[in-house]
């Protein structure tokens, strides 16, 4: 009985290679499992890269630099939305500032056409230095001195200055930008009944010329008259010639695409050290 506990008997032998013939066939179904398993990771994977988170991108992006020593880059993830397939990431922020970039070479050229204008209406004044027309970011800046049209120590406009202020209005009220009317003067000091200082006749000076252009047909909505005195000088004041110059209206056609606004973060106490 023990020799025959120690040997295997055909039938014993042969129920093992069946057991074991069984076994074999459901082996596939670790592979199966595994490649499922790939299968499973390599989608969320794709669905991770799809999904930009835009802060961590940005650390990301700076630690990279940083680390490298290259400069930050400015370059903006494309956050997952109605972006049309395959909209690479410098693509978007580049057509933004060629956007913006025509934009502002289109209002240059529209200035500059009406710079062009009144230049053509007021060459007389122009020539003889009487009227500049000057154009920069801000817009176009006409100074008219205060000679041609305002009598010494008054701000009832003369008769002569009714042509010169009535053929800028016409050029201006074909247009549509903002216009900001500034009154000067310069340091003399002036004190009477109507004026008791050069505050209130710069600002009556400024305003007697919206009022002009008011009743030549420009847009009351896109008038604004401003008194400076004598703090704005663009001459000295310590000769007739500075004074004569600084004593002016400046009618100013403003840009309706001004220079980009940064706004300056608040620092919390925490930030900057203090407790």
């Amino acid at each position: 009985m023990s020799k025959d506990r120690g040997q295997s008997t055909p039938t014993a032998r042969a129920r093992k290679r069946f057991e074991d013939g069984e076994a074999s066939h459901e082996r596939w179904l670790i592979s199966y499992a595994d490649f499922i398993t790939l299968l499973f990771a390599f989608f969320v994977v794709m669905y991770a890269l799809s999904s930009v988170n835009e802060g961590k991108y940005r650390v990301l992006s700076l630690s990279l630099g940083t680390a490298f020593g290259n400069a930050p880059s400015t370059i903006s993830p494309v956050v997952k939305g109605n972006e049309p397939p395959g909209l690479s990431l410098r693509r978007q922020p580049a057509a933004v500032d060629r956007a913006r970039l025509e934009a502002l070479r289109r209002e240059k050229e529209n200035l500059t056409a009406i710079a062009r204008d009144i230049l053509k209406v007021l060459s007389p004044l122009v020539n003889s230095g009487k009227v500049r027309v000057t154009q920069t970011s801000r817009g176009v800046t006409i100074e008219i001195n205060a000679s041609v049209l305002f009598a010494p120590g008054e701000a009832k406009l003369s008769t002569d200055s009714l042509q010169a202020l009535s053929a800028i209005a016409r050029v201006l009220s074909e247009d549509t930008h903002a216009i900001q009317i500034e009154g000067h003067t310069d340091n003399v000091p002036i004190r009477n009944t109507a004026f008791p200082s050069n505050w209130e006749l710069s600002s009556v000076r400024a305003s007697s010329v919206v009022r002009l252009f008011v009743e030549n047909g420009v847009g009351e909505n896109r008038l604004t008259a401003i008194g400076h005195g004598p703090n704005r000088p663009v001459g000295s004041n310590d000769t007739p010639e500075g004074r004569l110059r600084n004593r002016r209206v400046e009618v100013l056609i403003l840009a309706t695409l001004p220079e980009p606004v940064t706004e300056v973060p608040v620092v919390k106490p925490d930030q900057d050290g203090a407790r």
